[in-house]
């Protein structure tokens, strides 16, 4: 009997990898959106972010560290109100 393959990427942030499924998913949508896709199934061009702490904590968009990431990953310039509109999402899911 085969053992299954288990997907591994790459946590923007960090750089380590992990498992697909313990990872949260960003999307740049074809509409030029970023938005937290939770089923990760949504159409764009998609990073990941790890789950730690240290990666999702307010304080590394505090650093600035996390724009040019987020530019770099999914291939688009940002602009300061998308980065805002996404932070806000970010820690409005945060919060749960």
């Amino acid at each position: 009997m085969r053992v299954k393959k288990v997907p591994l990427r790459k946590c923007i942030v960090c750089q380590e990898m992990f498992p697909k499924k313990e990872l949260l998913r960003i999307v740049r949508t074809p509409q030029e959106e970023i938005v937290i896709d939770l089923t990760g199934k949504a159409a764009g061009r998609g990073t990941y972010v790890c789950r730690s702490e240290t990666c999702r904590t307010p304080d590394t968009f505090a650093s600035g560290k996390w724009k040019k990431v987020l530019e770099r990953a999914l291939n688009m310039s940002i602009t300061q109100e998308q980065y805002d509109q996404f932070r806000q999402n970010w820690q409005e899911m945060i919060g749960k």
